[in-house]
């Protein structure tokens, strides 16, 4: 269990010093401590998966790794994009096509699955969604919630995508409203991917769920102790809960704190359950899509 040093430098030892590294894990659960070990380990740099992690703005309650931790190995894609900026998976790939070009071994670690499976699985060239579109979808939701989005999908979409999640939901929609074409019918003609599985060695952690969400709530409280509410207030002004970085959990919690709609006991409940729900939702992706990967069982 890489909860101790001594576990998390044994795994690291096992590692091969020229492979690829990948680490996937739900929130709180050790990924990025455990891609330091390595790094320091064997070298490589450390490049961010995670889709939030990316954002300049929210530092501490991203779980972004500190300055003493980045003074310890390089650190790529971490803080590089503004908060109103759009940043897809797509974005992300390219970004990350390069390093993987380069000399250093990449050890390339988030919680982020679709990321990950992108990366070594491929992602369909599905054209972007006009604004308008993903307006319109946004209304529906608003209004008429996931159902009226997944009556309009094509059976092989609805059998692939996650229909509890309504991101995933709008998503498809998106795809089958602007491109008179089903999502799924897009993903059978994926390119091949940047990474090959079979090319890297790749590590999922798979908590104990009480286990986690010990740790969840233990984390935030953390977070509070180191400022998140300062950078809450950093972020006030320039607030807009659509912006692509609102999407940080305990950010909205936070944000209305500090409006004078919560108590911060209040907030800090919300975020904890929003990110142990969040949670919830990793490991299920990661039950289902990364099969092959090494599971390592905490604790």
């Amino acid at each position: 269990m890489p909860d101790t040093g001594d576990d998390i430098l044994k795994i690291a030892d096992r590692v091969p010093a020229h492979q690829p590294v990948l680490i996937a894990g739900p929130t709180a659960s050790g990924k990025s401590a455990l891609a330091l070990a390595i790094a320091e380990a064997s070298g490589g740099v450390i490049v961010n998966g995670d889709a939030l992690q990316v954002f300049s703005n929210w530092r501490i309650l991203t779980a972004r790794p500190s300055e003493a931790d980045e003074a310890r190995a390089p650190h790529l894609l971490y803080g590089h994009i503004p908060g109103d900026q759009e940043y897809s998976v797509g974005h992300w790939l390219r970004d990350v096509a390069p390093i993987l070009q380069g000399g250093a071994r990449p050890i390339i670690v988030g919680g982020t699955g679709l990321n990950l499976s992108a990366l070594t699985e491929g992602l369909a060239d599905i054209p972007p969604t006009p604004a308008h579109i993903r307006a319109e979808g946004e209304a529906l939701l608003a209004t008429d919630g996931p159902p009226v989005l997944l009556a309009a999908l094509d059976p092989d979409t609805l059998a692939r995508i996650d229909q509890q999640n309504p991101a995933r939901v709008a998503r498809a929609w998106e795809v089958q409203r602007s491109t008179g074409r089903g999502l799924a019918s897009w993903q059978d003609d994926t390119p091949p991917p940047l990474l090959p599985l079979p090319n890297a060695c790749a590590f999922v952690l798979e908590p104990d769920r009480d286990w986690l969400r010990g740790r969840i709530a233990r984390r935030f409280d953390l977070m509070l102790d180191q400022g998140a509410l300062d950078e809450a207030r950093a972020n006030l002004a320039n607030w807009n809960p659509k912006d692509p970085s609102a999407k940080a959990i305990g950010a909205p919690e936070l944000i209305s704190h500090l409006n004078g709609e919560l108590t911060l006991d209040e907030a800090r409940a919300s975020a904890i359950i929003a990110s142990q729900q969040y949670a919830k939702r990793q490991r299920t992706w990661f039950r289902k899509r990364m099969r092959k990967w090494q599971v390592i069982p905490l604790p």
